[in-house]
């Protein structure tokens, strides 16, 4: 076997991406989303799962959907796009149909902050969420991670017995990084929901 192309076909093997290996990206709204995140977002080519009013938008930027959670298909709808049943809840139905299909992560674009309905799948899939200029994520007790001075740490659940490391509080939830370093959350919750400003 010619040398050069065994090194040729063992480097492009690490740039295949497998269907569901990169999250899935479900966009709620995008009315204050930066177009250059969205544009990181998009970069791994991910499934685009939207509601039909968002879809608007998300067309008139040239990104295909590839999914419009609602329960009558739109005269614009473009014929290669699946539907997925409404039902009651946009984010439920849309979470139930990533499940079903075995995604293992999603990233999700949103104005309104759907916190109490995505919690219940907060630990069954890996999930991130942009609103605003914010990165929200659950995260379980013992989570670290290094920041620098000065930064800001949002914590959006409701928690008794918090224990906190390299942290002070700032009042409404908000905390700030105390030094260069790594902060820790310990807590008796199953999980937090925090957010930190991008």
């Amino acid at each position: 076997m010619n040398k050069d192309k065994s090194i040729i076909d063992s480097m492009s093997s690490h740039h295949i991406v497998r269907e569901k290996q990169e999250p899935a990206l479900l966009v709620l709204g995008l009315d204050h989303f930066d177009d250059e995140l969205l544009g990181q977002l998009l970069e791994w080519s991910p499934t685009v799962i939207t509601t039909p009013l968002t879809a608007e938008q998300i067309n008139s930027q040239g990104i295909k959907v590839d999914l419009i959670i609602a329960d009558e298909p739109d005269a614009s709808m473009q014929s290669d796009v699946r539907l997925i049943s409404a039902g009651d809840n946009n984010v439920e139905a849309a979470m139930q149909f990533l499940l079903t299909s075995d995604y293992q992560a999603v990233n999700i674009v949103t104005d309104q902050l759907p916190l109490a309905e995505l919690a219940p799948f907060a630990t069954q899939i890996n999930l991130v969420i942009f609103s605003g200029r914010q990165k929200i994520y659950p995260v379980t007790s013992g989570f670290s991670k290094w920041k620098p001075v000065g930064e800001s740490v949002h914590i959006l659940s409701a928690t008794k017995d918090l224990q906190i490391t390299g942290l002070e509080s700032a009042g409404n939830g908000y905390y700030v990084t105390t030094a260069d370093g790594f902060f820790t959350l310990t807590f008796n919750e199953e999980f937090l929901f925090i957010a930190e400003d991008i």
